[in-house]
């Protein structure tokens, strides 16, 4: 029998067709569609393996909640299985994430604490920690920038899958850095299994910027524990604008409906895939576009109505 749980991880590896046009003879680009998991991105891996360490090692008890801090996709995530298991859940986010995210937490029962936005996840971190420090039985903190559970998730199962589905082939990984899980499990699968494969982190352009979820390493007051700055072959930048663009075009081209770390993550991995003569170039599609959908950038002049009018 299937149990919603089962609907997390075995995500499809997708050719971006239309984009591999673009590249020299010999070179492939891939993209794994974390929106079929449980909650709807790839925050579901993570959160399921730090919940059930969680509940292995006597933290996470029956009555509890789990509190942490999220952008929004681990909420949604956290607040999803928590339904399943039966686990209230409460979250700090920025009070700018987008409707669509905020609606979702509280469609699932989340109770949440909106801080300030232009403090970004920092603020959001430091209020989850005092909220966990004053009731710390009543609350498991997962803490998702500092629990080894969050990259083994993606070690054991993401990266595996990703060998599988190329068959063995693929020579860069692509990922952006916001806690660095996804990052920095694939890349020590991929590495154990083929040293010669690189791993290249993308991060905003700026400390200032609209990747939601996604950090700038050299500004942030909080770098997560869980982060190797030596694990990156190399860090590329992207700016919001691109990665906006990127995802007009993936909808456009591909018929993808990306979100934004999503399209960040392809427009860099495009741009690794175009200097290359040959290879298999894999990155991550974070989440669908149904959590962005009243951003103003899809507002772009003629996107909204199309063309042949």
């Amino acid at each position: 029998m299937t149990t919603a749980l089962d609907l997390i991880g075995e995500t499809p590896l997708l050719r971006l067709t239309c984009l591999n046009a673009d590249l020299p003879p010999g070179v492939e680009l891939y993209a794994k569609a974390e929106w079929y998991n449980l909650g709807g991105s790839v925050k579901d891996r993570p959160a399921l393996w730090m919940i059930r360490d969680g509940e292995r090692r006597g933290l996470l008890r029956p009555g509890m909640r789990i509190a942490d801090a999220t952008s929004g996709n681990t909420g949604i995530a956290y607040a999803a299985i928590g339904a399943a298991l039966g686990y209230g859940v409460t979250l700090a986010l920025p009070a700018n994430a987008s409707p669509e995210r905020r609606r979702t937490l509280h469609a699932l029962g989340a109770a949440l604490i909106l801080t300030d936005p232009a403090e970004g996840m920092d603020l959001a971190i430091a209020t989850i920690r005092q909220l966990v420090a004053r009731e710390p039985e009543r609350y498991f903190y997962p803490d998702q920038y500092s629990n080894p559970a969050n990259p083994l998730a993606h070690y054991e199962t993401t990266g595996p899958e990703i060998w599988r589905q190329t068959g063995g082939r693929v020579t860069h990984f692509v990922a952006a850095l916001g806690t660095s899980g996804t990052f920095m499990g694939v890349t020590r699968c991929l590495r154990e299994l083929n040293p010669a494969v690189r791993a290249i982190a993308v991060q905003p352009d700026g400390p200032y910027h609209a990747l939601e979820g996604v950090k700038h390493m050299a500004s942030t007051r909080l770098v997560p524990a869980i982060y190797d700055p030596a694990a990156p072959d190399a860090i590329l930048e992207v700016s919001s604008e691109a990665a906006f663009a990127m995802a007009r075009r993936l909808a456009r081209e591909e018929g993808l409906l990306v979100g934004i770390s999503a399209a960040a993550n392809v427009a860099v991995a495009l741009q690794v895939a175009r200097d290359l003569h040959s290879g298999v170039v894999v990155t991550i599609l974070c989440d669908s576009a149904n959590r962005y959908l009243s951003e103003r950038f899809w507002e772009e002049p003629g996107f909204e109505q199309g063309s042949g009018i």
